[in-house]
């Protein structure tokens, strides 16, 4: 439920872009995007079946309808019907693209000659676009070789400029049929937000969400950043709002890129859960997530080893590519017998409920889901302070910091954790006050807040 004090949720259509929403991809991403849309789902849009959810990948009608089932069969989709596909709307019924891609085809857009082209067809097999293929090209939404249009004989009718021309052609046409209410369009990725971020109709407002650190290595706010964060950042006073979500990033973004751009920061909503205590085990420290080098998972197994306190155990959930790597160091340490990779689990509820700490050496962050779902669970976490999310959560409580790298530190810091009983207690015991700070209805509030300004306000373009 929206607070009373909270301004309510305009009367607007809803749109969440999204490149794509595949179930057990992305991370964070995935849980963060759909969430929102459960979030606006709750508050009451298009009668409690929540935002149309908008996607871009060109995979089959059948594996979109698969996704959609496991969502819904997880609670994370409230309505199927609201997840929709570029690709599975651009197919005529009588086969070839849709009527309304082929009436936006310019005869004048041909393939060129020295381009590869990935055709799509439908489920029986009939054309209906070809893509360019851009290899090893990272800025690839950006071409724009032409996207081929097939008519229901496979023959070619004309194209559209690039990707970009495609998206805009899809959602040009979804805006047609939404009569005259404001459009909310909550973008949830870059490569998009590029893309659309000259939609000039009066109706849109462009709300545009971050997930990610816009920082490389080594993550100072004055650090480097990528081609398409430049990109993105000399573009970003465009739309209507942009969202963080930390009030840390935001404000190293205002610090060094100026107050051009209307920065807002929305808290990812994380919902409650039903923690088990009864289920957790003294002397257990947890390790849980993607296993990569920017996990720095070593320096983790280094700092439990160096902590060195009695009757305790190292147990390591997830999988990736450091896996062999890491199995080598456990057993070079001598670690066997203290330190264990326990792969993927589906239950990552029941493992933390299990914990007594949660332990993490990351290199950095972009949202601090896997902290306050920690915490949710009232395990305390003992984590390298790097940007970004987890000194928002832990500066006040429910953990320890230590200085990002310093391995001895971070063994200093969970040492004095796991030896003192007081102390291990109390944060457990805070845990899940500081994680209602990330509550839905905060989150929700918050959002309210932003779209309602945005509506109100002339659009950026």
């Amino acid at each position: 439920m929206l607070p009373a004090s909270a301004p309510a949720l305009p009367d607007a259509e809803y749109l969440v872009l999204s490149s794509r929403l595949i179930p057990d991809l992305d991370g964070g991403y995935t849980i963060a995007t759909l969430s929102r849309a459960r979030q606006l789902a709750g508050a009451g849009v298009a009668e409690g079946r929540g935002p149309q959810l908008l996607t871009f990948d060109p995979g089959t009608a059948a594996d979109h309808a698969q996704h959609r089932e496991t969502f819904v069969s997880r609670g994370a989709l409230v309505n199927a019907s609201r997840l929709r596909n570029l690709f599975d709307e651009a197919v005529g019924a009588e086969g070839g693209a849709a009527a309304w891609l082929r009436s936006v085809a310019d005869p004048a857009l041909v393939a060129n000659p020295g381009v590869e082209y990935r055709t799509i067809a439908d489920a029986e097999g009939r054309p209906f676009v070809a893509l360019p293929v851009i290899p090893g090209n990272p800025d690839w939404h950006l071409s724009v070789e032409p996207v081929q249009i097939f008519d229901a004989d496979g023959e070619v009718v004309g194209g559209v400029a690039g990707f970009g021309g495609l998206y805009r052609a899809w959602l040009s046409h979804l805006a047609a049929g939404l009569g005259d209410r404001p459009i909310v369009v909550i973008c949830e990725s870059r490569q998009l937000g590029e893309l659309i971020v000259g939609w000039q109709d009066p109706r849109v407002r462009i709300l545009h969400t971050i997930h990610t650190i816009h920082l490389e290595a080594p993550y100072t706010a004055d650090a480097p950043t990528n081609a398409l964060w430049t990109r993105w950042f000399a573009l970003s006073d465009r739309f209507d709002a942009v969202i963080w979500p930390t009030a840390t990033q935001r404000d190293d973004v205002v610090a060094r890129f100026g107050t051009a751009a209307r920065n807002e920061t929305v808290p990812n909503p994380i919902p409650a859960v039903a923690r088990r205590d009864d289920l957790r085990e003294p002397g257990l420290v947890v390790v849980l997530g993607r296993l990569a080098p920017g996990k720095r998972v070593d320096q983790a197994i280094r700092a439990f080893l160096a902590a060195d306190v009695p009757d305790t155990r190292l147990e390591i959930w997830g999988g990736g590519p450091e896996q062999e790597r890491l199995t080598a160091l456990i057993a070079e340490l001598g670690a066997a017998d203290r330190v264990v990779l326990a792969g993927y689990t589906d239950d990552p509820g029941r493992v933390l409920d299990r914990a007594s700490v949660v332990l993490t050496a990351t290199a950095f962050e972009g949202q601090p889901l896997s902290i306050v779902e920690a915490l949710l669970h009232g395990a305390p976490v003992v984590s390298y302070d790097v940007r970004y999310g987890i000194r928002d959560v832990l500066g006040t409580g429910g953990g320890v910091l230590a200085p990002s790298g310093d391995v001895d530190a971070l063994a200093a810091a969970l040492r004095g954790v796991l030896a003192d009983p007081a102390l291990l207690a109390r944060l457990s015991a805070e845990a899940p006050d500081v994680a209602a700070a990330w509550s839905p209805e905060k989150s929700l509030s918050a959002l309210t807040a932003v779209i309602d300004a945005a509506v109100r306000r002339p659009p950026r373009r």
